[in-house]
Parts: structure tokens; sequence; C-alpha cells
């Protein structure tokens, strides 16, 4: 179920209507609804992938509440390393079983051998990298004595499958979201108004900016032979916009259906391409997911307390296995370790080299750029595919506007595009600008009634006229 749909309008409004009017005194059983709604949610996919979910779920609830009342420091250990095990086992199962046995395939003919492994036509369940994350914090911050289990199996349940954030985050910590599940929510009408407001620019994000721009993104990629360095450039600097639009305005969406039920979920991005360094840029990325490596990877590993070449380590190490958990893929985990070194070579320029303020763009103009140029790891399908893309970038001409249309097969289509971009984006510029670290739902309570309202019928027309309304492609973080 995807939430630029309307079956999703259909399915969160008769949620809402049972949520607030039928069961409004009960939170027990709002969470049974939300419970039994997030795996009617989920099986909308594949329904064979609830019992995945239920298992994952259950491990965590039942071994979390062992951890908890086990004295004994070797005997806990061991309980969690359990929960690791059958965690990670059913993550690594289904996400890396085919990549690990091609990789060693190729490892073994490297010496001379022919080897005769079998891969397997699995399926990747949607979503399963998040809520494993999820889940498996709930355990491990229990070890840590960070939180206490709870015994209401059927809150945790759904706080592992909340529908919202279920299958492409924000990943959520037990300690933010579950006691939101076990105590009474009430209806607010500034938090209801703030979840439709998000929901709306989530919306617009996506069908007029991601979408949109995936029509062009994909045909160059999956033709990119076909292409000079000018129009895979252009492409690869189309691709930026496209997947922070995808996944900001995913996350954008979850948030404001969760505001909607009555709860808070942490922030996502916050203008990620506003920042002026690597480090800041990772502080407002998929920030659920950077924030869990390094509490759970990098901090474990040592964080910066070790020595400068430890430290250099544990930074690197982290980035590759960030780029491992997006994908089964070398390029995948080459995009990885290049943030992380970047990272740390920036760390070492910045002690060098101290820009004065009023220079302070340039640090915003460098990471944006470099920052993009990674994406070609993270979009290519192979990695000759994205060797070959990088290396055509040293040969550009300046004729980028009649090699535009070239990749559409009618005016019609490159007529489309170019009104819904031209419309959209700048739109979506100033937006970001005025949002900052902020949210839309926060920014519009800046303004009057007749300027708030304005705005909703400029993005609402927006996406009615100019978004992809029709075969809307997936979101992108939806294959991880």
């Amino acid at each position: 179920m995807l939430f630029n749909t309307l079956t999703y309008f259909f399915f969160i409004s008769i949620v809402l209507v049972l949520y607030w009017w039928l069961l409004r005194k009960d939170f027990r059983r709002q969470n049974l609804l939300l419970f039994a709604a997030s795996y009617c949610f989920y099986g909308w996919w594949d329904v064979r992938f609830l019992a995945l979910i239920f298992v994952s779920s259950s491990v965590d609830f039942f071994l979390g509440r062992a951890i908890y009342h086990q004295n004994n420091k070797k005997k806990k250990l061991h309980l969690l390393w359990i929960c690791l095990f059958i965690n990670l086992g059913m993550l690594g199962f289904f996400k890396y079983f085919n990549f690990f046995t091609e990789s060693f395939a190729l490892l073994i003919k490297q010496f001379g051998m022919q080897p005769n492994l079998r891969t397997l036509q699995i399926i990747l369940p949607v979503g399963i990298s998040f809520y494993t994350f999820q889940s498996l914090s709930y355990s491990i911050d229990i070890y840590r004595g960070k939180i206490q289990p709870t015994n209401r199996f059927i809150s945790f349940m759904t706080f592992v499958s909340f529908f919202p954030q279920l299958v492409a985050g924000p990943i959520q910590r037990a300690s933010d979201l579950l006691p939101q599940f076990l105590n009474a929510r009430t209806f607010n009408r500034e938090r209801v108004t703030s979840g439709f407001r998000l929901i709306l620019y989530g919306l617009f994000k996506k069908m007029v900016i991601a979408d949109r721009l995936a029509y062009f993104v994909d045909h160059i990629y999956n033709s990119s032979e076909k292409y000079d360095g000018t129009i895979l450039l252009a492409a690869t600097f189309m691709f930026g916009f496209q997947i922070y639009c995808d996944f900001s305005g995913y996350s954008d969406i979850a948030t404001g259906s969760a505001r909607l039920l009555g709860f808070d979920l942490t922030a996502n991005f916050r203008t990620p391409y506003l920042t002026r360094s690597f480090r800041e840029f990772w502080r407002r990325w998929h920030i659920s997911l950077s924030t869990w490596f390094r509490d759970y990877v990098y901090i474990p590993l040592g964080g910066n307390h070790v020595s400068q070449g430890r430290w250099i380590f544990n930074i690197l190490l982290t980035f590759t296995i960030s780029g491992l958990w997006h994908g089964a893929s070398l390029t995948f985990i080459i995009w990885g370790f290049l943030h992380g070194f970047f990272l740390v070579s920036e760390h070492f320029i910045s002690k060098m080299v101290e820009l004065p303020k009023k220079l302070s763009w340039i640090g915003l103009f460098v990471t944006f750029i470099i920052v993009n140029l990674t994406w070609v790891f993270f979009r290519a399908d192979t990695l000759s595919q994205s060797e070959n893309i990088l290396s055509s970038f040293s040969q550009l001409n300046f004729d980028f506007i009649p090699k535009v249309g070239s990749a559409f097969g009618t005016n019609n289509e490159l007529r489309e595009f170019t009104i819904s971009l031209l419309a959209g984006f700048p739109l979506f510029v100033v937006f970001e600008i005025l949002i900052g670290e902020t949210d839309f739902g926060t920014v519009m309570n800046k303004y009057g009634i007749l300027i708030r309202w304005s705005i909703y019928f400029i993005l609402t027309f927006m996406i009615l006229f100019f978004g992809v309304l029709h075969a809307a492609p997936h979101f992108i973080y939806f294959q991880f």
C-alpha cells in the first residue's frame, strides 16, 4: 500500500474514524486497532511476510524480558547474542544470501577453481531493514539498562509494526515511541492540523518533484551507454534531488500520519543540502539511521575516545556497514566507504584551513557537489556502470538543453516534465529555505490564515495538475 494512492487515503480515513470516534476512550483498544491496521497495511504487499515480522517482534519481546530479569551477566549476554543472531540472521538471509554466495564464488575463481554454488530466488521483504533495526534496538537498550521491558504484548507488537513508519522509517527508539503506546492519547486539533500539513508537503515533494525527476533519471541510467558525460552528470544531480524529495517526502507523510493518530515521530531530515560540511550533512540526512549506527556500531567500537588511527577505522567501518545496509552490492559498500573517507578527510582539512564566515558558502558548494557525485554509486546498477559514468564526466559539453529532449519519447512528455519542474522546483527551494531545521507543519504557524490557505491551495493544485498520478513509482527506500 503506497502513501501516494487513493487506497491509502481510504485506509487511513477508516482507521481515523474508528480510532477517534468509536475507540477514543480506550487506548488499549486503539492499540489493538493499530496492530490490526498495521498488519493489514504490511500484508497488502505480501501476506506471507507477516509471519516474518511477527517472529522478529515476538523474539525481541520475550528475550527482552528474559534479558531484564537475568542477573547473571554472562547469561544475559548470551540471551542478547541469541536475539542478535535471530534478527540479523533473518535479515542476512533475505537480503544478503545471494550477495555473499556470489562474492564467495568470485573469490574462489581467483584461485583457478570453478565453484558450483547456487543462489536462491529470494524475495526481499519490504522494510525488513527498518523494522529489524527498530525491534533490535529495544533488546539492546534493555541489555544496557537504558529502558525496562514492557509486559504489554500488543502494545509492543504495534510499536514495531506501526504502519506510518513501518516500511521506510523513521527508525524509532523504544524509549521515544513505545511509551506513547502505553498511555492514553487525546485528540489535539493543532497536532492533527500539523499532520495534514506534513502529508500535503510530503505528497508535493514525492509526486511533483521526485516522480517527475524519476522519469528522466531512470531513462538515462537504464541506457547510460547511449549518453555522454553532460547528460549523465545532469541525471546524477537530478537523482540527488529525486532521492531527497522521495525519501523526505515519505518521512513527512509518515510523520504526518502518525500525528493524525496522536503520535510524535523523530525527525528524519533537516534540509541536508543546505549544510556546509559532511559532518553536518550526516546530522541532517536520514537522521534516524545515522544516529542508530552511531549508538549501536560507532560508539561500541570506541567512537572518538580512541587513538587517531582507530578513530579513522571506526568511521570507515561504520559508514561501510551503513552502505551495506542500503543494499547487497559493491556499489553501496563503496558509496558508504566514500562518505566515511570524505568525513575523515574533512576533519583533517578543517584543522589546516579555516574558512572565514564570509566564505562559508564554499563549504556548502563543495559538500553539495561531492555528495551528489557519490550518488553515482548509489544509483548505478553495477560497479562497471558507475565507473563508466564517472569517467564520462571528464568530457563535458555545454549543449545540455537539446540533449534533455532525447530522454523523452514525445514532445508532450518533455513538455510535462519541463512545466512541472519549472512550476514546482522553485516552490520546493523556497520552502526548504524557510523550513531550515524545523518542518513544514511548524513553519505554517508563522503565517496568517489567508497565506496558509493560499499555500495549501497551491500545493494541492500542483499535485493534481503537475504530479505523477498514474503508475507512480514506489518509494526508493522500499527496496531497503
